[in-house]
């Protein structure tokens, strides 16, 4: 199931709710949809292209993460959290992506392929480094408790603290703890699996 993704102004990608629907926009569950998907699809896709590192595969997943929405109609239509919902269905997916991609390399690697990386740049020893720790980091994530892995990667995508308490549940004034041991955990995998590189 996908999502038809219009071309805006500049770089900036509008996604065409429309294609979600089923029945037609008079129907008030796809009229509320629609407003939803309008209002959270940028964060939502924002989200999990900081956490998978390919805007295609983060769209994709964002459609799934509406499309998971659009399943469940009592939670559109509810004055609960929806926003909050939709950044943990988010972040879940992406960390199952990247813990199935990560099982996909080790097996590949045990079998002894190898795949080279192709595309003229003008460093690629720069472009070879930074996507080295670009899959370190997300390797990191993927090892991660899930609330660990979730905060971490929404903080990046730049929500607030009391965005954060939103979107995870809990008090706000939890959140600079929650952070502070997540970034702790972040270290103490990165620095057993990579050595003493600065992590983050």
């Amino acid at each position: 199931m996908g999502v038809a993704i219009r071309e805006g102004q500049g770089s900036m990608l509008d996604p065409d709710p429309s294609i979600m629907m089923s029945g037609s926009v008079a129907d008030p569950h796809a009229a509320g949809f629609e407003s939803l998907f309008v209002k959270y699809y940028p964060r939502v896709s924002g989200v999990l292209y900081r956490l998978v590192g390919d805007r295609g595969l983060a769209e994709e997943l964002a459609n799934d993460v509406f499309w998971k929405l659009h399943r469940q109609p009592w939670l559109a239509e509810s004055d609960g959290n929806v926003g909050g919902w939709l950044c943990r269905t988010a972040t879940n997916l992406g960390i199952d992506h990247l813990r199935a991609a990560a099982r996909r390399r080790h097996h590949e690697e045990a079998a002894g392929r190898q795949t080279a990386g192709s595309g003229a740049s003008p460093d690629p020893l720069a472009d070879v480094l930074r996507a080295e720790r670009a899959g370190r980091v997300r390797a990191v994530l993927a090892k991660l408790k899930p609330t660990h892995a979730q905060i971490l990667i929404l903080r990046a995508s730049g929500l607030s603290y009391k965005e954060l308490a939103d979107s995870l549940g809990v008090k706000l004034g939890t959140i600079g703890t929650m952070l502070v041991r997540a970034e702790r955990a972040f270290q103490k995998r990165f620095r057993r699996l990579y050595g003493h590189e600065e992590a983050i």
